[in-house]
């Protein structure tokens, strides 16, 4: 009905004669610039290295795309085998692959330039949530990473043409992801404050571990898009129990050093 048709996702936001402004790609793109102005003010703000920042930024992103589309292949692997251009091309990525790629991209330049890397881990993951909530935003314009039919009046029809299926009524797993992430966003910077004063470099880090962790994984059992898994559980839920687990450990293990 009409309601309906209201409540249709646009994957495009606009053209310009032949050049189109994907709402995935812009969304990425704001995503990653907010993410790397807001941690570089705060670093300025903290006593870290605004420029550190910035150069983290540049090479997390490019480490993050790689990893991404490294785990898609191997989560598509019997695709890739028969289509390798299938899998290689513009689309289809894993974000659990960019988040891990991303971090030990950041690792390896803080050793290089002799940085405390959990001094920037604890400022840097409040930006990166606000980053992942804005690319949820893009996943939901474009229809990829899309939830179960429902009939509820929050469900959402997309339209013909994206990645999701077209016509009926689905969960927006997407917008209750991107709702989470800004919402750990917030959780992150209030406890950064609390944990600047008096607590132990990398907790703010580790906090964000287990929040995304328990997110991502409680909001894979809406979804309904393919993408790989083993016996009753995704592939990102298996992944989300070992992040949560090491984010346990980590934050102990941390604790521990420091205290002695």
């Amino acid at each position: 009905d009409k309601r309906e048709e209201e409540k249709s996702v646009k994957i495009d936001l606009f053209s310009i004669g032949k050049f189109t402004i994907h709402g995935y790609g812009l969304m990425i793109a704001i995503g990653i610039l907010c993410c790397v102005a807001m941690a570089s003010y705060r670093a300025k703000k903290n006593g870290l290295d605004p420029e550190a920042i910035v150069d983290i930024g540049i090479y997390g992103v490019i480490g993050g795309f790689l990893g991404a589309k490294i785990l898609y292949v191997i989560v598509e692997f019997k695709t890739f085998i028969r289509d390798p251009k299938t899998v290689l091309g513009s689309e289809g990525f894993v974000v659990y692959g960019g988040i891990i790629a991303g971090f030990l991209t950041a690792i390896v330049y803080c050793r290089i330039k002799k940085l405390y890397f959990l001094e920037y881990f604890d400022l840097a993951v409040a930006s990166i949530s606000m980053a992942q909530g804005f690319g949820r935003i893009g996943c939901f314009l474009a229809g990829c990473c899309y939830g179960r039919e429902t009939t509820s009046r929050f469900g959402v029809i997309f339209p013909e043409g994206g990645l999701a299926p077209a016509g009926v009524k689905l969960i927006p797993t997407q917008l209750i992801s991107s709702a989470g992430d800004f919402l750990i966003m917030i959780v992150l910077l209030l406890y950064y404050r609390k944990n600047k004063k008096d607590g132990t470099p990398g907790s703010v880090g580790f906090l964000y571990m287990l929040l995304y962790g328990v997110g991502r994984f409680l909001v894979e059992f809406l979804r309904n898009d393919n993408r790989g898994g083993v016996g009753m559980f995704s592939t990102s839920q298996w992944i989300s129990m070992v992040i949560v687990a090491g984010g346990i450990v980590l934050y102990l293990v941390n604790k521990k050093r420091h205290k002695r």
